[in-house]
């Protein structure tokens, strides 16, 4: 039996990057796409719960749904058999279109998808490419990339299931490196302005960004031309403030442990 893989993005449904990895993932594997109707990007892991979402069969084995990337995997992985024939052997989440960085991970709709993958005990991978990159080379190699993973998963066995963060630069052939979370950072601006009838409106974020020196992270391989291959968790407790959060509990209890 082929592997059963369960792809999605932020950029939508028919946006190209998925239409390439789509393509070059059915040589290799069963392939069934739940992906936003619209795009979705900067979404984050949000989930709709505060409204009622729709979900629209484009083709088969294509599924829009009008939510976010997150909503996409959770309505895949728990509507039945109305999506998936069975349990996926891997989540894909891509090809996005432009790079999701350092500290874009945790604003990215892109990474979300995968994360709920892997939060499901399902290996996961999320796919970025620049804009500059040949979106057929960068769709061939992630594919490759993903394969891998569910090689090096299923061998291993491993829970947590694993996660990587995938970042393709401009060009058409790259060696891939095994990196660590860098450091992107974005002019941060509030722009305020007026409509054509006078009510002000504004937008957030600037267009400048930089790459602060991080040695062996996803920047510098960004910067020096290599695709970056970043594990990342699920697991978000920070054991460096432990004393923190300890003094602060002894200081509320009055000095007694609880």
């Amino acid at each position: 039996m082929r592997p059963l893989i369960l792809l999605s993005n932020d950029d939508g449904y028919s946006a190209p990057g998925l239409l390439a990895v789509r393509d070059e993932l059915a040589r290799h594997a069963e392939v069934v796409v739940c992906a936003p109707a619209v795009n979705q990007s900067a979404t984050s892991h949000s989930l709709s719960l505060h409204r009622v979402l729709r979900l629209l069969e484009a083709a088969p084995g294509v599924f829009a749904v009008d939510g976010t990337p997150a909503d996409c995997i959770y309505v895949a992985l728990h509507a039945g058999t109305r999506v998936l024939p069975r349990r996926p052997d891997l989540v894909v989440s891509g090809m996005n279109h432009g790079l999701n960085l350092g500290s874009d991970i945790f604003y990215s709709g892109t990474v979300a998808a995968a994360r709920e993958g892997a939060m499901r005990g399902i290996p996961s991978i999320a796919l970025s490419a620049d804009a500059g990159a040949s979106r057929e080379a960068a769709a061939a190699l992630g594919v490759k990339l993903a394969l891998a993973l569910h090689r090096a998963a299923g061998q291993a066995a491993r829970r947590p299931a694993p996660l990587l963060n995938v970042n393709i630069p401009a060009g058409s052939s790259w060696p891939v490196r095994a990196t660590r979370i860098g450091a992107r950072l974005y002019t941060e601006e509030v722009i305020f302005r007026q409509d054509p009838r006078g009510h002000e409106y504004l937008w957030i974020g600037g267009a400048g960004v930089r790459h602060d020196l991080v040695p062996g992270s996803d920047t510098e391989a960004y910067d020096e031309g290599a695709v970056s291959v970043t594990p990342l968790t699920l697991d978000l407790f920070a054991a460096q403030h432990e004393g923190i959060a300890s003094g602060i509990a002894l200081e509320l209890n009055d000095g007694r442990t609880p």
